[in-house]
């Protein structure tokens, strides 16, 4: 995999910020290069059967392991997870005033990912509306790879009740990097719907529109689907040692 050149990160998450949504959210439009993307599509693809969790309509891989209990096996992630997108997510600073160690995960209980979700979505399949829960820190960082796909941001009512239209939506490019954090996390839900377009998107629909790296691709407000992946890194909150103790059980096949 070729690395020498690296894509231009903001100096600070001060210029990633998307302002319309609440304080706390960041998008990167080329966070990853063309040859780094395809070097992590190829490794998802090669991963071992039993690594794939088949739901009805799309699949899944976790790495190092699935939760239980709300609680991950401690493992080291694979290097091919880990550099270079991990590196990148803690060299970035927070803002221009920000001490120069300080980054997207400093507060976390481990100052780094140790957790990785990769979900494949086929045109045409989404996720229905959700939060991500109690289990991580509040900090979700999702790499999209091989195709657009649009986020809905959802509200609940004041009788808790979902508000079934979005109340924003992100437009996710391949290579890009999304940051969602603080209240978006634990007062908000996210979803993808199930359709094989995604249309109607301008930069009056659009949260991250200024942040795209080419937005003449969508002049016509349309976003056709095709197979997109991503690799969402959090930090789970209570991990148990067994993991130090049996080695890289849940890490092989690098």
């Amino acid at each position: 995999m070729d690395t020498l050149n690296e894509p231009a990160l903001p100096q600070s998450l001060d210029h990633a910020r998307i302002t319309p949504l609440p304080n706390g959210a960041f998008y990167i439009s080329e966070f990853i290069t063309e040859d780094e993307e395809k070097y992590i599509l190829d490794k998802v693809a090669s991963a071992p059967k039993p690594r794939w969790k088949q739901l009805s309509r799309r699949r899944l891989q976790t790495w190092p392991s699935d939760l239980i209990s709300n609680k991950l096996v401690d493992a080291p992630l694979p290097p091919w997870l880990e550099q270079p997108i991990v590196t990148r997510l803690r060299s970035l600073r927070l803002g221009e005033s920000a001490d120069s160690e300080s980054h997207i995960f400093s507060d976390s209980p481990h100052q780094r990912p140790n957790h990785v979700l990769i979900n494949e979505y086929p045109a045409g399949i989404g996720i229905m509306p959700h939060k991500d829960g109690a289990a991580y820190h509040p900090v979700v960082c999702t790499v999209s790879l091989g195709a657009n796909i649009c986020l809905n941001i959802y509200e609940t009512k004041a009788d808790g009740t979902l508000n079934k239209a979005p109340i924003w939506r992100i437009l996710q490019e391949p290579r890009s990097l999304l940051i969602t954090t603080a209240d978006l996390y634990t007062d908000y839900l996210h979803g993808i719907d199930d359709i094989t377009e995604d249309t109607e998107l301008s930069a009056q629909t659009i949260a991250n529109w200024p942040l795209l790296r080419q937005a003449s691709t969508f002049h016509d407000g349309r976003n056709p689907r095709q197979t997109r992946t991503s690799l969402t890194y959090r930090d789970v909150l209570n991990v148990s040692k067994l993991g130090s103790k049996i080695g890289l059980l849940f890490n092989q096949k690098k």
